[in-house]
């Protein structure tokens, strides 16, 4: 395509340069021409179809560029010229025409005929090959701006594209290669195919525009028609994956009987990324009892006793059988051999992973993340954040990439390529542990083991991660976490050391967390651990612990290695207990106090919308010295059929009626306005880490009334009703306050808070499948 349009300028250069006055001139007989032609042209007749090939030879982008409306008239019937030729001229025009300004590439775009004149060429299985190489390369130089992108979207092009890409005979098994592009001082990665040239055009097309989509286009797209594109993807990604860990990386001028594509590794990993969204199922969802037994094998007591008892108080060792836990981790279970020698699973495993790279815990957009990290989707796995290997040595931990990788470490994040892979089995023999995370997100069974926990406590998603300990080892310090853990050993014997709990208040997710050293906790006493394979041990978050593979069991003359996985419950901010009131106020202020407050004077509603500002303070105060607020709420939890409802329904009422007489009782107007006045001199949001509650309003506000999330604005609203107001805004606050706690009703803001926890894990879903997606486990 480039070829030949630079061959056309080069012929061009030749001429003169005509006026503006001559080229108006031959533009409109031009068009006269080719006009009359067409009318003829129905009849399919030699001589028109010779008139109308040798009008467009002489039709030039300039021609088209200076009198546009009438040549982009004469497009769409040009395309549905049953002559080859008179087509794939057209298309060409198109094509050079949609490069040579953004203005003429927009006027094309928002011609319908045009776009759905594309859409059928591209479609048509039956047109010679070279008319439909021509329309893909048009449709791509077409879709180089995003508005002809949204163009072909609207009008369903991606559906048809997919069933046509579908019909096209492929290789048998993905056949590609990475190569390099360099354009002038950059070079980019892109992907070669020993595909044919119109598939791999086609595929571009496809992937140009799913990229595009938004989600409800996404679910458009038939189920039948993008799991076979799926299938496809997968295969293709797989290979690249491979080629990418080995930088298996071609000079361009290396090809050979490669078709150099313009694809990226990036770009296939987004689309297969996209595909999944597709409402699929990508993984199944475990049984809820299955878990249960594999998790809570408590003999006599209840799982409504641990709850009571040890839920984020206490520890707990639940002495299990390695079938009940095998079980429940089938498809990782099966890579998993117990070989008590070597891990020969580990250099497979960490070679078909990817980084699951972090997302925003209040994202719940997942294009918003795509388009975040699309330059970095399906790079291999980073060391210190997919994988730590370390070892403990004398209460200091060690890292092993941190003395191998030089400057590079920790200052920017290292990429483990084969060879790096190969190291961590080097260092599995010297003694240190392989710490990976995000295990939920490389094997479906260990999915829907999480998805099934994540429900019993009420959460949107469940972390795991994956210890593989040498024999007589250490791997992390002594240290606590700010999540609660079920540490389920499923090789090997690991010696833990259990310590008293420090401080009763409960750390918080993403607060730093204060290593104590070893000196500290060793006076208040530990509780020993052995845990056999089978066994699961419960650690609350804030609880001190480490563990080793020292050999305790005299029967077993051979120390072998330990692999054990944690599945972390991770209570984010909104689903803790301080999260639910402060969605018990959101919920009351936006559906009774403010709007009562609406047929009042102005002065009267920004009075009360300010109270309820600082009555989310006083919640965030009062939180801050009462741990019960930092507890997990377990309102949106789904019970087992075999657990009363009775128990957690009472606990959680008495809970929320306990919470709000603390706010009610220490709802004090001065501390309030002392840091909501403190923060707005900081230029800060006095409310920004509560933003998530702007997820229960269309309108994207926490509350309706004045905005306070900009400086210049609070300052002068803060000014005006406090400095000069400050008798009636402390009134309004103290009766907001009273109000607040005696009107609020339990089962109304359980319907807001359930809406929340929906939205929060079905983006968290996403996240999830998609990169399932990306891992051939």
């Amino acid at each position: 395509m480039e070829k030949q349009i630079n061959s056309t300028k080069r012929k061009r250069k030749k001429k003169s340069s005509p006026s503006s006055l001559s080229v108006h001139a031959a533009g409109k007989n031009l068009f006269g021409v080719m006009l009359a032609s067409l009318c003829n042209h129905q009849h399919n007749s030699a001589e028109s179809n010779l008139i109308l090939t040798q009008c467009l030879n002489r039709l030039s982008v300039t021609l088209v560029s200076e009198s546009p409306n009438p040549f982009i008239s004469l497009f769409p019937l040009l395309l549905r010229s049953k002559c080859d030729e008179i087509a794939i001229s057209s298309l060409e025009i198109i094509g050079a025409a949609c490069l040579y300004s953004l203005e003429l590439n927009e006027k094309l775009a928002l011609d319908d005929e045009i776009i759905k004149g594309l859409i059928n060429v591209v479609g048509i299985s039956k047109r010679r090959k070279s008319v439909a190489l021509a329309a893909c390369n048009a449709t791509l130089d077409l879709s180089s701006t995003s508005i002809a992108r949204r163009r072909f979207l609207q009008f369903s092009a991606l559906e048809c594209f997919i069933s046509q890409f579908n019909q096209v005979p492929k290789c048998s098994g993905a056949q590609v290669c990475l190569y390099k592009e360099e354009k002038g001082s950059t070079s980019c990665v892109k992907i070669g195919f020993k595909e044919d040239k119109y598939l791999i055009l086609l595929l571009h097309t496809i992937v140009t525009l799913l990229n595009e989509c938004i989600v409800e286009q996404l679910e458009r797209i038939p189920k039948n028609i993008s799991e076979i594109l799926f299938v496809y993807l997968k295969s293709l990604w797989a290979e690249i994956q491979k080629q990418m860990l080995l930088v298996n990386i071609l000079e361009s001028r290396l090809m050979r009987d490669f078709y150099p594509s313009k694809i990226t590794p990036n770009n296939l990993a987004e689309s297969t990324f996209r595909l999944s969204v597709n409402d699929q199922q990508w993984i199944t969802a475990a049984n809820h009892e299955k878990v249960k037994r594999g998790i809570f094998d408590l003999g006599e007591t209840s799982f409504e006793c641990f709850m009571l008892n040890n839920w984020e108080a206490s520890p707990l060792h639940m002495r299990g059988h390695l079938k009940s836990i095998t079980n429940m981790f089938t498809s990782f279970v099966e890579i998993v051999r117990p070989e008590y020698g070597f891990p020969t699973f580990l250099s497979p495993m960490l070679q078909k992973s990817i980084s699951t790279l972090p997302i925003y815990s209040d994202e719940l957009d997942i294009l918003n993340f795509l388009e975040d990290v699309r330059d970095q989707l399906g790079c291999p796995i980073i060391c210190q954040q997919d994988i730590r290997v370390l070892k403990t040595d004398s209460g200091r931990e060690m890292h092993f990439f941190s003395e191998h990788l030089g400057s590079c470490f920790p200052q920017a994040p290292h990429v483990l390529y084969f060879k790096d892979i190969l190291r961590c089995e080097e260092a599995f023999k010297e003694g240190y542990s392989i710490a990976m995370r995000g295990m939920e997100f490389r094997f479906k069974s260990i999915a829907a083991v999480a998805d099934d926990l994540a429900s019993f406590f009420g959460q949107p998603s469940v972390g795991v991660n994956m210890y593989l300990t040498p024999p007589n080892s250490q791997g992390l310090a002594c240290h606590y976490d700010d999540h609660c853990v079920f540490v389920c050993q499923l090789i090997g014997t690991k010696n833990w050391k259990v310590f008293h709990r420090p401080n009763l208040q409960l750390p918080r997710l993403y607060d730093p967390i204060n290593k104590l050293e070893n000196e500290e906790m060793i006076r208040d006493g530990s509780t020993q651990v052995f845990l056999k394979e089978g066994d699961v041990l419960y650690i609350p978050r804030g609880v001190p612990h480490e563990a080793c593979t020292v050999n305790n069991d005299e029967s077993d003359e051979i120390a072998r290695f330990s692999l054990h996985l944690t599945l972390a419950i991770e209570v984010e901010p909104p689903f803790e207990w301080e999260g639910f009131i402060h969605v018990a106020l959101h919920h009351w202020g936006q559906t009774q106090y403010l709007c009562r407050c609406t047929s009042a004077d102005a002065l009267s509603i920004d009075l009360s919308v300010l109270a309820v500002y600082l009555l989310h303070i006083v919640i965030k105060t009062v939180a801050a010295t009462d741990s019960t607020y930092r507890k997990a709420c377990l309102v949106g939890a789904v019970l087992l059929p075999s657990v009363s409802e009775d128990w957690l329904n009472v606990n959680q009422k008495t809970t929320f009626r306990h919470l709000l007489n603390k706010v009610n009782t220490q709802s004090r107007f001065t501390d309030a306005v002392s840091r909501f006045e403190a923060a707005l001199q900081n230029h800060e949001d006095p409310l920004h880490d509560i933003r998530w509650l702007q997820h229960l309003n269309g309108e994207g506000e926490l509350i309706k009334g004045p905005k306070w999330d900009r400086p210049s604005v609070e300052t002068e609203a803060y000014s005006y009703l406090v400095g000069q107001h400050i008798d009636k805004a402390e009134s309004a606050f103290m009766h907001a306050s009273s109000k607040f706690c005696s009107e609020v009703i339990f089962e109304d803001v359980e319907h807001s808070y359930k809406i929340l926890l929906e939205k929060y894990k079905h983006a968290r879903n996403q996240y999830r499948d998609g990169m399932l997606a990306l891992h051939s486990n």
